[in-house]
């Protein structure tokens, strides 16, 4: 569960001017809008149900075609959700996670050469990004999704744990901020991961967006 900091997907240019109209708006907590027109591709697929940090970045990568063809996630870590996203852009569905314990968009300097259990609270952030992930395994022959396989971050399943870390618990409870728990891989229930991260994400390479938590999304998608 250790990580470190991805590169940041640029932008196709067709999503470029809009990003920029609607980055004030998001420094002011307000949710994206478009142009005015027709609805795009990514306004008709997406449902309701999306925060407006996660509506406003699923829309950028399908009109903008940021996910190459591939299926893709989009990490709320305000919201502490994954939203999960076929190829076409189709939405398929959406869970609640455990994220890293330490609130921040950046990994510490050297985090690929240390054991998981000399990191600090502080230091077990998720950190934002674009990722390209891959289907692989972990030391245990367990399946999981690879954001990075040097650093060792990836979505998994929820594990057996230590009682007092109540990790179920955390991922039943409406409190976002009681979801920062791991070193700062992606946990999801297992029933989620083998009914829509494995399919999705597990057969072939994807990508996943981690939306940031100290800076707009916003500069984030377009640096």
């Amino acid at each position: 569960e250790l990580e470190q900091m991805a590169t940041r997907g640029g932008g196709a240019a067709r999503a470029l001017g809009w990003l920029i109209a609607v980055q004030f708006d998001l420094r002011a907590g307000a949710a994206p809008v478009e142009p005015d027109g027709a609805p795009s591709a990514a306004e008709l697929a997406i449902p309701s149900t999306l925060s407006a940090d996660a509506g406003f970045a699923a829309r950028w990568v399908i009109d903008g075609e940021d996910n190459r063809g591939l299926p893709f996630a989009i990490v709320d870590k305000k919201g502490a959700r994954l939203y999960v996203f076929a190829p076409t852009g189709r939405f398929v569905g959406e869970s609640p996670v455990l994220l890293g314990s330490a609130v921040g968009d950046m990994s510490i300097a050297g985090v690929a050469s240390r054991a998981p259990a000399s990191l600090a609270p502080t230091e077990r952030t998720t950190p934002a990004g674009r990722f390209e992930s891959e289907p692989g395994h972990n030391a245990r022959g367990e399946d999981i999704i690879w954001f990075d396989y040097d650093a060792s971050l990836a979505i998994h399943r929820l594990r057996p744990s230590p009682a007092s870390q109540r990790r179920e618990e955390r991922m039943n409870s409406p409190r976002s901020d009681g979801k920062r728990i791991s070193f700062g891989c992606i946990v999801v229930p297992v029933a989620f991961y083998d009914a829509v991260v494995r399919p999705s994400l597990g057969r072939q390479r994807g990508v996943v967006y981690v939306l940031p938590e100290t800076q707009p999304v916003a500069e984030m998608l377009l640096f």
